[in-house]
């Protein structure tokens, strides 16, 4: 998907709940995050063990054919083995963890695609490495906590552009920052190859998800109009 669309939507769901899944989809994402065994700063949830949301992500599964993936962990002592052992066989296609949680096991074949995202606090230049361990994409999850909501700006842009230019991997932003419609055509001057919206953005319930969705949906199809693709 990354590769071959100009600029792709993914939707980081507030609650591993089908109907917000499903809200999504309708909406026109192109691809479902959901989490466990973590804690969300943006959203304020606590998600739980793997355990608790099998039944939820198969339940997705079964109505979702597109790219579908998951924050298996919080910390890198809560990355079990045996739970991203299990993840292909909920039907999940690739997995998203900050490199700081990530241990070295998952670097291995772990039937997933695999997203790795550095914080505020990360030398970026280290990025650059990222393909040579077979890592897919970046999460460029750099804006720091307590500017969450905040909108973006022209520095954010220029950090996306230089992640872009050193990664040598597709770069996805997550809406760390209130993003807007209109922020749409200079992300994806940027070189950014997919925005993800999260609780920032979408909210908590299904009206305020339905809403963000359509309305990045609406902006990057008359992006795509513009580029004639």
């Amino acid at each position: 998907m990354l590769n071959h669309k100009p600029l792709s939507l993914i939707v980081s769901l507030p609650e591993n709940d089908l109907a917000l899944a499903q809200a999504a989809l309708e909406e026109g994402a192109d691809a479902l995050k959901v989490h466990c065994n973590v804690g969300h700063r943006a959203s304020g949830n606590h998600f739980g063990p793997l355990d608790e949301y099998t039944e939820v992500f198969r339940a997705i599964r079964s109505e979702f054919g597109g790219p579908f993936g998951v924050v298996p962990s919080g910390s890198i002592e809560g990355t079990r083995r045996e739970d991203v052992e299990r993840l292909a066989g909920l039907g999940f296609d690739f997995y998203s963890i900050y490199a700081h949680h990530l241990p070295s096991f998952m670097l291995g074949n772990s039937g997933l695609e695999s997203t790795f995202a550095i914080n505020d606090e990360y030398d970026s230049s280290l990025v650059a490495s990222a393909s040579h361990f077979g890592i897919d994409a970046l999460e460029a999850s750099i804006v720091p906590g307590k500017e969450y909501g905040t909108p973006l700006s022209f520095a954010d842009v220029l950090h996306y552009r230089q992640l872009v230019l050193q990664a040598g991997v597709p770069v996805l932003v997550p809406s760390q920052r209130k993003l807007v419609p209109e922020d749409i055509p200079v992300l994806h001057h940027s070189g950014i190859k997919a925005i993800m919206l999260g609780a920032i953005v979408t909210g908590k319930t299904e009206d305020q998800l339905r809403r963000a969705v359509s309305s990045f949906r609406h902006a990057i199809d008359r992006l795509a109009g513009r580029d004639g693709a």
